[in-house]
């Protein structure tokens, strides 16, 4: 691989900020708005080795020399396809609708964010909303915030409506048995009536 001004500072600098993502490459961490990522160390190869080439194609065969050594046996493309799998899963992201890592068909794969280097820790923001090829935001954002809306007027509604169901039964069962408090005198009488009888 030749070694161009991007590599070099992604090897010197000890930490690499790319959206809400922060690595910190004395520790071999990586952070999301400052909490802990669990990456195995070939998903934070294939990180580094992405971080590394940002806006080039990583192919699958340095993606399998830089984590398996030339006699190890295994199914290069399934274990290359599980640990970029994994990397994404902990990105967030997919590879539908790529915020991070591209799939080049029959190639490898690209970052598609620039990344920032820095010996000091650096401030994370979380990247803008995505937006669509209109400029809108995608419906996705929108349809979700409306979901939760939906669903506090439901639960509103629910807890409204065991309210006025409790305060009906209620209402219901004073009236029922109302009128047998008013004949208690009568039901009184009845037993002294009964034993008359005998």
């Amino acid at each position: 691989m030749a070694a161009g001004p991007g590599r070099a500072l992604a090897l010197t600098s000890r930490y690499i900020r790319f959206g809400p993502f922060q690595v910190d490459q004395h520790r071999q961490e990586v952070s999301r708005n400052g909490t802990r990522l669990k990456l195995q160390g070939k998903v934070y190869q294939v990180l580094l080795a992405l971080i590394e080439k940002q806006g080039e194609v990583v192919t699958r065969d340095e993606l399998r020399f830089r984590l398996w050594p030339a006699d190890t046996h295994v199914n290069y493309d399934a274990n290359v396809n599980t640990t970029v799998n994994k990397l994404r899963q902990a990105l967030g992201d997919s590879s539908d609708k790529p915020l991070y890592i591209e799939t080049i068909p029959r190639k490898g794969y690209c970052l598609v964010v620039q990344p920032e280097f820095a010996d000091a820790p650096l401030a994370v923001t979380p990247p803008p909303p995505q937006a669509s090829t209109n400029g809108k935001p995608h419906a996705e954002t929108a349809g979700s915030a409306k979901t939760d809306v939906w669903i506090t007027l439901g639960i509103i509604g629910l807890i409204l409506a065991g309210m006025l169901l409790g305060a009906g039964i209620t209402k219901l069962w004073i009236h029922q048995f109302a009128p047998v408090t008013d004949q208690l005198p009568f039901l009184m009488f009845v037993p002294g009536l009964l034993t008359y009888l005998r």
